[in-house]
């Protein structure tokens, strides 16, 4: 019988290669331009930029790796943090090298939580510009505060730890304003028990606190109006919210941050136990220090006295000094006094010589051969003067053009006053001036004749 031959198609083999580009292609064709959402955990920065991490469903157990790439994880970054809840736009791929199934993201956005978190960054940082978190607006506690303000719940931890340290450290009365510290009425419960205790006169710093819980629990203090009371207060204020690891606006504004209620008790409150150990350790070392004064006090005073003589013979001592000192004074006065007079009847002595009547004769005696030594003098002068002014006038006569006319002569002058010095300044028929000693003539040329010298 023979056998037939197996019709079965040997089944196609296919590369790991080929099945990732499959893969891919099918994902990226039913995820393209989607938003996902979910909470991102295990977030890293690589150092090429890129950023990874892993986007978890709340509701079920399911979660993807996604990455950001560069380009876009620089503004990706103020959103995505470990816990965040995140809307990311993009499409899933298979990452051939790993066969990981992963979604590259282009965008994203804040959704649930991660909203509230974005939010409460956006108020920090808008409060911290206003200058509600800086260091200068903080003040320092009271050394021993007598009356202590505490807003908190009236039956929660923190007030069982704050009374339980304070009663343990000091004498100190706490005065309770009590606040619901959790749920959606907390924020403005906690600001009319922060408004109430303000008012009381005898608080000096008040503790705002409450015991630890999630993120969710601590939102109270984190809320603006919360905030803004706490920095208007007239006290300072200690802020004790949670456990060390949870810090809130609240902590950020208060005047200073305790990791815990406890811990806020123990900076507020003063050891009283201490300072009574300080105070006997002080009180030893002050009466030691006395009998040890006290003592070297005795021995100066001993010393003293065994050098100190009789008192009387001190004064007497004193006295014969004084009295010593008294009569060379006495001889010191009467001499200066002495030589004080004839130096006085030398000066009366030289001012009578000098007296007015005697210098004024004795001038005059001077002045008279002076006088009559002038008086010479200037008749001598004039004289002189007299003989030197005539001879000037004789020759100022002989000199002047009235001599000149006196002797019959006249001047010939223009109209302009230039003086007819040459026959050739007139032409026939001109007029000019002739100048005589008494009078003066008005003349015309009518003719000329040239006179030769010789």
């Amino acid at each position: 019988m023979q056998a037939q031959g197996d019709d079965r198609q040997e089944p196609r083999v296919i590369s790991v290669a080929e099945l990732d580009r499959r893969l891919r292609r099918a994902v990226e064709g039913s995820s393209v331009g989607e938003w996902v959402e979910g909470e991102v955990t295990s977030m890293r920065v690589a150092g090429s930029g890129h950023l990874y991490f892993t986007l978890k469903d709340e509701l079920e157990e399911a979660c993807i790796d996604c990455v950001i790439y560069r380009s876009a994880a620089l503004r990706a970054r103020r959103v995505i943090r470990d816990g965040a809840k995140i809307q990311i736009w993009g499409q899933a791929t298979v990452w051939a090298p790993r066969g990981r199934l992963q979604f590259i993201g282009e965008r994203v956005r804040a959704a649930g939580r991660g909203a509230l978190l974005e939010a409460l960054e956006q108020l920090k940082l808008k409060l911290q510009a206003e200058g509600l978190f800086s260091a200068e607006r903080k003040r320092a506690l009271p050394a021993k505060p007598r009356f202590v303000g505490v807003v908190t719940s009236l039956h929660g931890a923190a007030i069982h730890d704050i009374r339980e340290v304070s009663s343990q450290r000091g004498r100190v009365v706490l005065v309770l304003s009590p606040a619901v510290v959790q749920g959606e009425a907390a924020a403005g419960s906690i600001v009319n028990a922060l408004a109430l205790v303000d008012k009381d006169p005898r608080v000096e710093v008040v503790i705002i606190g409450r015991g630890g819980g999630s993120s969710d629990d601590l939102m109270a203090f984190n809320d603006e109006q919360v905030v803004r009371r706490i920095a208007a207060m007239r006290v300072p204020t200690v802020s004790a919210v949670g456990h060390e690891v949870d810090v809130t606006l609240a902590d950020l504004v208060a005047d200073v941050r305790a990791a815990t209620p406890s811990h806020a008790a123990e900076l507020v409150v003063s050891d009283d136990s201490q300072a009574i150990a300080r105070l006997r350790e002080g009180k030893i070392r002050l009466v030691r220090a006395m009998r040890v004064r006290l003592q070297e006090d005795r021995s100066t005073s001993e010393h003293l006295r065994m050098r100190l003589s009789d008192p009387r013979f001190l004064i007497a001592e004193r006295q014969q000094l004084l009295d010593e000192l008294r009569w060379r004074a006495e001889r010191v006065i009467t001499r200066v006094r002495g030589s004080q007079r004839s130096r006085l009847e030398q000066l009366l002595q030289r001012l009578a010589v000098r007296h007015p009547r005697a210098v004024i004769a004795s001038s005059k005696s001077r002045l008279l051969p002076l006088q009559s030594r002038l008086l010479t003098r200037m008749r001598l002068q004039l004289a002189q003067q007299r003989a030197a002014l005539g001879r000037l006038g004789a020759g100022l006569d002989a000199l002047s053009p009235l001599t000149v006319l006196s002797r019959g002569y006249s001047i010939a002058t223009l109209d302009d006053g230039h003086i007819v010095r040459a026959a050739d300044q007139l032409r026939i028929g001109d007029e000019f001036n002739l100048k005589l000693l008494a009078s003066a003539l008005r003349a015309r040329v009518v003719g000329a004749k040239l006179v030769g010298k010789g």
